[in-house]
């Protein structure tokens, strides 16, 4: 597995080893899941953008 080095907020770390602490997984096991997470929602929105961009074409073009 490949390994990406980010730099944030201290305050930030913080938070995020709290909540992995929690729910009792690794600091990188939450990044992981957040970053799935933000690219599944950007795909929907990316789809549904396509998807009023074809009906805004098809009314113009009728």
């Amino acid at each position: 597995m490949a390994r990406v080095l980010i730099s944030m907020p201290e305050r930030f770390l913080d938070e995020i080893d709290a909540v992995a602490g929690q729910e009792n997984r690794t600091r990188s096991e939450l990044i992981r899941e957040a970053l799935r997470t933000y690219m599944y929602r950007n795909q929907i929105r990316n789809s549904q953008k396509a998807l009023k961009n074809a009906e805004i074409l098809e009314a113009i073009l009728e």
